[in-house]
């Protein structure tokens, strides 16, 4: 009985060391379990961050791209009415000369017939 009893014991101790590897390994495990559920909040919480900086970036972009438009627009309604200011400046002053011109010729001394 005596060699059953030490067999036994022998199991036994290697049923307890067996049951300490993996109680081990299951507190290793839990460990980087813990590691990988904090840094999945970490990054949870900076996509948060990042996507609510990004919305704000979007909106002002799109903001600036509506008022970029607009002042294309009113520069070129300008541009074209200044274009038009000056060939009517022309238009005026090539009038102007030639009526100062025929005044010339109608005020300016007669010859003489002799």
């Amino acid at each position: 009985m005596t060699q059953k009893a030490a067999a036994l014991q022998t199991y036994n101790n290697e049923l307890v060391k067996c049951i300490e590897d993996l109680c081990s390994k299951r507190d290793e495990l839990n460990r980087q379990i813990k590691l990988e559920e904090d840094e999945k909040e970490r990054l949870q919480r900076d996509i948060r961050v990042l996507s609510e900086k990004l919305s704000k970036v979007n909106e002002s972009l799109a903001q600036r791209l509506i008022t970029r438009t607009n002042l294309d627009r009113t520069i070129a309604e300008t541009e074209a009415a200044y274009t038009k200011i000056l060939e009517s400046s022309q238009s005026l002053l090539s009038v102007l000369k030639q009526e100062a011109g025929n005044l010339s010729k109608a005020t300016g001394p007669r010859k003489k017939d002799h």
